[in-house]
């Protein structure tokens, strides 16, 4: 915004400073002043002349020396004000250069105020903080657009080497050369689509409605029943109506994700996986365990990253895009709640998403195991 030129609030405080000192000298003065003026008088003495007393004389001289004490007030007034403005605003001075070498592009610059707690060091103390979180989003961004740009060039450089195959072999069976290039174009489609959805779900592009997490699991249990059967996966949901406001479309590609991914990571045989919903005092929660290898805490860290996978526990056939958990994590933070990610004693992973909960609705809803 452009503003037009004005005194800088330095200048400003020493010239209220000042100000108020010489109102307070003026006041002081006046006082004195009143009170010799009224003390002061004048009376005939024993031949019928007029003769002042003492205090008269006094009011007479009065005035130039009060004008002399205005003007040295005046004058130490402002120095005294320019010096003590400039101390009390060096600490606003120091976040307004962090502020300008953040504009600059530099957010590891911190000010780290010293002293004592006050309005100034809170507001820096605000501003480290905001430098910090949004350092690592930048981070955190170039991460991902560095992973989305690699995962992304895999499958277009496979389809122009099997299409350089298919050129220089005209013997090449063109039937498995247009399987696998079906099969990469799918993948680099989902991959796609994956990236949209975050970006859309960073955004909060999405209208807000009464959702029950409970019915949502239902539906997403029974659309990867076919998935669990196939790989010996026992899929079991039980829980209470879980209340909360969001977009139903993305809770279920939450809840959806979950689910496959607990299947997918799972023992190779005979595995489970326990769907849960539940209500607390302010949250509703979502919970997805399955059985599996025991992890270590280094590795449940990195699996909410983008492009992060587990790869000794996937299923080859369902390696997916790398997206999943990360897709989950957005949208959880889109819909102002927490991911929680912790390893099961015997194996596998417990995932619990809380969400803010809303008050009960109409809809009713029976414990059940699939």
């Amino acid at each position: 915004m452009d503003r037009a030129p004005g005194l800088s609030v330095r200048l400003k405080l020493a010239l209220s400073y000042a100000g108020f000192l010489m109102l307070a000298s003026v006041l002081a003065l006046s006082a004195v002043g009143v009170y010799f003026l009224r003390n002061g008088q004048f009376r005939y003495n024993e031949t019928g002349a007029m003769q002042a007393t003492p205090g008269t004389f006094f009011v007479k001289g009065f005035a130039p020396t009060a004008a002399a004490v205005m003007a040295f007030l005046l004058v130490f007034g402002l120095l005294g004000g320019w010096i003590l403005a400039g101390r009390m605003l060096a600490p606003l001075t120091r976040i307004t250069d962090a502020t300008r070498t953040a504009a600059t592009g530099s957010l590891s610059h911190r000010i780290r105020l010293p002293g004592r707690k006050d309005e100034f060091r809170e507001l820096a103390d605000a501003f480290d903080g905001m430098l910090a979180r949004l350092e690592a989003h930048v981070a955190e961004q170039r991460r991902f657009a560095a992973n989305a740009s690699h995962e992304l060039r895999t499958p277009l450089a496979i389809s122009k080497a099997l299409i350089d195959v298919a050129r220089t072999d005209p013997g090449q069976d063109t039937g498995e050369v247009l399987d696998r290039l079906h099969t990469v174009n799918t993948r680099a489609i989902d991959l796609t689509e994956a990236l949209l959805l975050v970006s859309r779900t960073e955004q909060r592009s999405f209208t807000r409605e009464p959702v029950d997490l409970s019915l949502l699991a239902e539906e997403a249990t029974e659309n990867l029943l076919p998935l669990a059967e196939k790989n010996g996966v026992t899929l079991e949901t039980c829980g209470d109506i879980a209340p909360t406001t969001g977009s139903e479309a993305l809770l279920l590609q939450l809840t959806t994700n979950l689910v496959h991914n607990a299947i997918v990571h799972n023992l190779p045989d005979r595995g489970t996986v326990r769907v849960t919903t539940g209500v607390r005092p302010t949250t509703v929660i979502l919970t997805v365990e399955n059985t599996g290898d025991r992890l270590t805490p280094e590795l449940i860290s990195t699996l909410a990253e983008p492009f992060r996978r587990g790869t000794e526990r996937i299923h080859t056939d369902h390696a997916g895009v790398g997206l999943g958990l990360a897709i989950v994590k957005t949208i959880t933070q889109a819909h102002d709640g927490t991911l929680s990610l912790a390893p099961r004693p015997d194996g596998g992973l417990r995932v619990t998403v809380e969400l803010p909960a809303t008050a009960p609705s109409t809809h009713n809803k029976s414990p059940g195991q699939r």
